[in-house]
């Protein structure tokens, strides 16, 4: 009897404890749902929501923005790309048709006007113009300019905009290039290399200009530049 008994204590003990592990595993296994990546990492006890900075361990923390000052210089990067397509006709057509005649005359006679008479018959003025014009015209252009500057800041403004200046002139032997930029850039739009684009500057002025015998080679001269202004044939 009391062997009999043991055997049924023994049994009560095993099932009690299997199901006090497979309330365990329940719990563990709810607890760790979904948590299979090999990347994944205990929140710090401190932490309210999932980030990158505190669940990726790949995460690196990025060098602090250095506060900009007066006179301080960063990099402008000129991408500017424009495309001009233009189609015109025009047709004009004039027709004008005169017919006068001259019936009185007068003369001077001391202080006093007379009339004088026609003696070889009245005068007369007969014509006729016409005139025709015809114009058509096409234009297609496309202009590209890449290239990098250093630009220093020459103001800031009340709201933290920054106003930026550059200028760069380059001479080899007799060839020549200049290039200026002005603008107004916000500090969010400069990157953290110390650059920013010309797209996001406000107020942008580029100019660029060369001199030397390859200019020289394409410009126009100051009569074809009459010509194209007045238009005179």
């Amino acid at each position: 009897m009391k062997h009999a008994m043991k055997h049924v204590f023994d049994l009560v003990g095993a099932v009690r404890l299997a199901a006090a592990l497979a309330v365990a595993g329940l719990a563990s296994s709810s607890a760790w749902a979904q948590n299979s990546s090999l990347l994944y990492s205990d929140l710090p006890p401190n932490a309210h929501q999932l980030s990158l900075k505190n669940s990726s361990w790949l995460y690196q923390e990025p060098e602090p923005l250095k506060p900009l000052r007066l006179h301080d210089t960063i990099t402008v990067i000129v991408d500017e790309k424009t495309q001009v397509t233009s189609d015109a006709q025009m047709q004009r057509r004039k027709q004008a048709q005169l017919n006068a005649e001259l019936k009185n005359w007068i003369k001077m006679q001391g202080m006093n006007l007379k009339p004088d008479a026609m003696n070889d018959g009245d005068l007369h003025v007969n014509g006729t113009l016409q005139g025709q014009f015809r114009a058509q015209g096409n234009l297609d252009t496309r202009d590209s300019m890449k290239f990098r500057i250093a630009a220093e800041i020459v103001d800031i403004r009340p709201n933290g905009y920054l106003v930026i200046e550059a200028h760069r002139s380059i001479r080899n032997n007799d060839e020549q290039w200049k290039q200026s930029i002005s603008g107004i850039v916000r500090p969010d739009d400069i990157l953290p290399n110390n650059t920013v684009l010309s797209e996001d500057i406000a107020e942008l002025q580029i100019h660029k200009e060369e001199e030397g015998h390859v200019r020289d080679g394409y410009r126009r001269g100051w009569m074809y530049k009459l010509f194209d202004r007045y238009g005179l044939f």
